[in-house]
């Protein structure tokens, strides 16, 4: 999503809202994800960038930024999920910092769609 128009960009949110559409921040922490989008537009969620569940477990320092990050996130009411979650450590911190959901080679591989029963789950 492109900010340059946020006058046009906020309404659009809105209007795509309001029929069901949810918008998440992506890889919230790096590059151009800024803070001041969280106040003026209407994000449902933020990704934490998988490069922060990695350090987890290599750096105090990395700890500390998930958990605010996650912290963040549930000041301003908005679903945490992290990405790149590969080891149970990952998953046992994150959940203990109460990071509302995970994705990942731990928690699922990534599935072919030729051997994906694709009409039952676009049913559901």
């Amino acid at each position: 999503m492109t900010i340059s128009n946020p006058d046009i960009t906020l309404e659009t949110m809105k209007q795509l809202k309001d029929i069901g559409v949810r918008f998440l921040i992506d890889d919230f922490g790096t590059g151009y994800s800024a803070l001041s989008y969280l106040k003026r537009f209407p994000f449902d969620g933020i990704k934490l960038d998988k490069s922060f569940v990695f350090a987890m477990e290599e750096s105090e320092n990395a700890k500390i930024i998930v958990e605010n990050i996650i912290g963040l996130g549930k000041a301003y009411s908005l679903a945490v999920t992290a990405e790149g979650v590969e080891t149970a450590e990952q998953l046992k911190r994150l959940k203990h910092y109460h990071c509302d959901e995970a994705q990942g080679y731990f928690i699922g591989k990534p599935v072919a769609l030729d051997v994906l029963n694709l009409e039952a789950l676009l049913q559901s």
